[in-house]
């Protein structure tokens, strides 16, 4: 018997269809009955795809109008108070108002899914919640999928994980054990197992991811007791409980083996490569195995022969007939089809595999395991491999001894911050609470319609650069006339802040249709590093240098930091990532001291997605932090002390991390805080000595609105109650390429202002 399975799978579309009709329907110009077809012959060609692939256990209800957690909150009829739900079917009225927010109330809050750039949105619950079976789209989707002739394995958030994922709701105490309301949730899912069994569902999987991470005794303890609770309901089912994106640890693994009322488990053997020791230990006899040897959170092409000698190992330990082949995770996490890369390289594409490539690949794993194997396919993917190993883009000797002779220094810059700030306030010679802005000003359509004319070859070279310098001068116009202290260029040449420096390195490749999913209808298109990074020529110099010869104030370089490009990139799977991010440190380490020795004496390196490379595992953090900080010191280490050094931080939560983010030495810190300055004030209220600039947003750019002068006058006055008001410094908390300019302009004045009105008040009170 052929036993292969999937754990998920993208929902967009090859093109972006579902990103598309779900903007228009919000945008009034199509109906819900459009909306829906769109989503339903998606559905249909993904499980016709799996079923023509010869998948056996195909997974439905990993569909999803925005996330897999929201649409539990809906099954679970968990709506927060303020959406004014009146019962019934949670129909696209409820269900996009807790995602998105209208025009009277805010959205739920949303979060990274684990550790990938993922987005879910957070359930709000407390003691008071009435849970009723409130969204039949489990059963639904599983009907949907019978009618075409397709058995599948209705999918859901387990409900151990969802209480985890929760948090208290505002007005609940912080304290409340979100555990505690697993007795109130349970007779729904009951509900629920009930009607797929009545529809004649054979299998249910529940995802219960929760068990990846560092869970105490009590945690633990809820798997054993929800899974009992449920077990007389789930009695004629096939369950399989699925865990993904690392091991499982040793307590773990035994609560979650010895679960009766579960037939199969499933582990990630590519991110957890510990898990198979557990296993050698022992293994449930009677029960099967989902062992997830295709990566669904990377592009390359799986190493067939590697991962057939992974299953034949398993497959001795707890018996041939109880493996089954799967997907590491939901390949939510991956690209959708390589079908549609008709520009890429063929080279670098014979080493890839998106979504649509991992089916063939789990299924002619599963073949191979059960003795039928294709062998043209596994010799063709046998010659890529050896390809891709022994290709001439991939090794750079140079990039490598570079890399490897940066393990005798720590990259500290010479002198420590504070006399730094003092050489620096010499040159620059700036005002008492100086005034930034983090990097991009408004793109209007106009600006957008040159960069794709230019890119498309419709205009020449020198049309365009004789536009983007027009961009660039009206930025400093506005700028100066605002009374800004440190200027922008305002990047009207950038796209996106990590494919403008991968486009000019090496080691890097573009997709067309790569896109994966970041949260709602919002995709991101990752590069992939395939090969040793390196800078062949300046990247920036040639526009930061003529945006400061428009200017006397000091005119911010703009970089995008190393760590921040490596995880918003597709990284290569053949070295470790730190050694990777080494390179990328080097290849903006020289751009940084050619920008130096440009005349640019203020230069940002935005490092927004540290946090998000965090493990998932406390016992790993540091090892990250580690390597992530050091690549952010070793892309500056050696300017000149008079050289400012600034960098940005986009996740406001980063309190637990604050050591490591002092451990960076910038000079100045820009953060996105504005949703949550209590939280940011609070570590330095704690005592946190903290020495070098900071920046704390004081104008959230995500909003429309614009802040009047005394808000962020009051703003300023509570930051400045915990902070010195020589290291303070006055900006919005994030660039502004997403606003119009009518509403920046009076958001930037009003910003300016309430600077110089306490810049006046700590004169007057001296």
């Amino acid at each position: 018997a052929m036993a292969s399975h999937i754990v998920g799978y993208p929902r967009m579309g090859p093109k972006r269809e579902l990103k598309f009709a779900l903007e228009s329907f919000w945008d009034g110009k199509s109906s819900a009955e459009e909306l829906k077809q769109v989503a339903a012959s998606l559905r249909l060609s993904i499980w016709k795809q799996m079923a023509d692939a010869g998948i056996k256990h195909i997974p439905s209800n990993t569909f999803s109008y925005y996330d897999q957690v929201l649409d539990t909150t809906a099954m679970l009829g968990a709506v927060p108070d303020r959406y004014k739900w009146t019962g019934g079917e949670i129909g696209f009225d409820i269900y996009f108002s807790m995602a998105r927010g209208n025009a009277s109330v805010p959205a739920m809050e949303m979060t990274k899914w684990f550790d990938t750039n993922y987005h879910f949105i957070v359930p709000e619950l407390g003691p008071d919640v009435k849970f009723s079976y409130a969204s039949h789209k489990a059963v639904d989707e599983y009907n949907e999928a019978k009618a075409l002739g397709v058995n599948t394995v209705p999918v859901l958030v387990g409900p151990v994980s969802y209480l985890l994922l929760s948090k208290p709701a505002k007005g609940v105490e912080k304290s409340f054990s979100l555990l505690s309301l697993i007795d109130k949730i349970l007779p729904v899912y009951k509900e629920v197992v009930a009607e797929l069994k009545a529809a004649g569902a054979t299998w249910i999987q529940f995802d219960e991811p929760t068990l990846v991470k560092d869970l105490d005794a009590h945690q633990l303890q809820a798997f054993n007791y929800a899974y009992a609770e449920l077990e007389s309901t789930l009695s004629g089912l096939n369950v399989l409980v699925e865990t993904y994106f690392a091991d499982v640890p040793a307590e773990a693994y035994k609560t979650l083996t010895s679960l009766k009322a579960v037939t199969a488990y499933g582990f990630d053997l590519v991110r957890g490569t510990k898990t198979l020791d557990l296993i050698k230990q022992g293994f449930p006899s009677g029960k099967l195995l989902f062992a997830g040897v295709v990566d669904g959170r990377n592009i390359w092409a799986n190493n067939l022969e590697s991962s057939l000698n992974t299953l034949q190992t398993l497959g001795d330990i707890v018996g041939k007939e109880k493996v089954v082949v799967s997907t590491s995770c939901s390949l939510l996490h991956t690209a959708v089809d390589l079908v549609n890369e008709t520009k890429l390289d063929q080279e670098i594409k014979s080493w890839l595999a998106f979504a649509a490539q991992k089916i063939v690949e789990v299924n002619a794993l599963a073949k191979a395991f059960s003795g039928q194997k294709d062998e043209v396919y596994f010799s063709s993917n046998a010659a890529a491999l050896a390809s891709r190993k022994s290709s001439p883009r991939v090794t750079n000797e140079a990039v490598q001894k570079a890399a490897a002779a940066l393990t005798g220094s720590d990259h500290r810059r010479a002198t420590n911050v504070s006399s730094r700030l003092d050489a620096q306030q010499k040159k620059l010679n700036l005002p008492i609470l100086p005034t930034t802005t983090i990097g991009s000003f408004p793109q209007t359509a106009d600006l957008r319609r040159v960069r794709r004319e230019f890119k498309a070859n419709k205009i020449s070279e020198e049309e365009y650069i004789h536009f983007i310098k027009e961009e660039i001068n009206n930025v400093v116009k506005i700028q100066e006339e605002l009374d800004i202290d440190v200027l922008v260029h305002g990047e009207p040449e950038r796209n996106d802040m990590v494919e403008y420096f991968g486009e000019q390195l090496s080691g890097f490749a573009f997709t067309a249709n790569g896109w994966v999913q970041s949260y709602g209808s919002r995709c991101v298109k990752p590069p992939i590093i395939y090969g040793d990074v390196s800078r062949p020529k300046p990247m920036t110099v040639f526009w930061s240098s003529t945006a400061q010869s428009l200017t006397k104030r000091p005119m911010k370089g703009m970089l995008t930091g190393p760590v921040t490009i490596l995880n918003w990139s597709f990284v290569r799977d053949d070295q470790p990532r730190f050694e990777t991010c080494y390179q990328i440190a080097l290849a903006i380490k020289d751009e940084v001291e050619d920008l130096e020795k440009a005349g640019i004496t203020v230069i940002q390196i935005d490092e927004a997605a540290l946090r998000e490379g965090l493990p998932l595992r406390k016992s790993e953090e540091a090892f990250y932090l580690n390597w992530a900080v050091h690549s952010f010191r070793i892309t500056n280490c050696g300017v000149q002390d008079t050289t400012q050094i600034h960098t940005h931080m986009c996740y406001s939560n980063f309190n637990d991390i604050i050591h490591s983010i002092i451990d960076m030495d910038a000079d100045v810190i820009t953060i996105e805080n504005s949703r949550s300055d209590e939280k940011l004030l609070s570590v330095f209220r704690e005592g946190v000595k903290y020495g070098a600039g900071i920046g704390p947003g004081v104008y959230d750019i995500h909003s429309p609105r614009i802040p009047p002068t005394e808000e962020i006058a009051d703003r300023i006055n509570k930051m400045l109650a915990v902070l010195e008001s020589n290291i303070l410094w006055v900006n919005p908390d994030c660039g502004l390429k997403t606003r119009k300019y009518t509403e920046v302009k009076p958001a930037l004045t009003n910003l300016v202002a309430a600077a110089k009105l306490i810049r006046n008040q700590l004169a007057s009170s001296k």
